[in-house]
């Protein structure tokens, strides 16, 4: 966390850290800034048998929503905005391929289509790259932690709306996070 992170525009890089929440009921994740800052908070739907999460700003401004669609044999996700006017929107879908020995899947948004690169049973890293294989996020589980802890380095914005492509970079990686570990 200590490196030189470079501010070019054409090649930005911003870091977060991902931490569950210990001693909740369901899935609650604080997002912190490479300064240790609280920028996003991710909270679950209590009683519910699919997966909900809701990701906010510090303020409470809901922005994403993500779901599971129904009790599958393999995975689907949907992340919808949760803006006010852009409420339920569609933004991607996140799917579960059958694979062996690795796990696999096909990320369709209104962004373009990404890829993970890096990931199989023993490998706790991945890199999210888009169809073009431009590298959008480096992902590290950290394995000596009491709760899951996930190091993020985001590289690039999709567009000029910096804040609203992390949140959504950062919600595709919670969805992962609870397709793979959470039961």
């Amino acid at each position: 966390m200590n490196d030189q992170i470079s501010t070019t525009q054409s090649n930005r890089r911003c870091r977060y850290l991902i931490q569950e929440r210990l001693f909740t009921w369901g899935n609650c994740f604080k997002i912190k800034d490479e300064f240790g800052h609280n920028r996003y908070i991710v909270r679950s739907k209590k009683w519910s048998l699919k997966k909900k999460l809701i990701i906010e700003d510090m303020n409470g401004n809901a922005l994403f929503k993500m779901h599971q669609n129904g009790l599958r044999f393999l995975d689907q996700f949907h992340i919808l905005s949760a803006r006010d006017g852009d409420s339920d929107r569609h933004i991607a879908s996140i799917r579960q391929k059958l694979t062996f020995f690795k796990h696999s899947y096909v990320i369709y948004s209104i962004y373009g289509e990404y890829k993970i690169k890096g990931l199989d049973i023993f490998d706790h890293s991945f890199v999210l790259k888009t169809k073009n294989d431009k590298t959008i996020a480096i992902v590290n589980k950290k394995f000596f932690s009491i709760a899951d802890t996930y190091g993020i380095e985001i590289i690039d914005s999709i567009d000029a709306r910096e804040q609203d492509d992390h949140a959504f970079i950062l919600a595709i990686i919670i969805v992962l996070h609870c397709s793979l570990y959470c039961a």
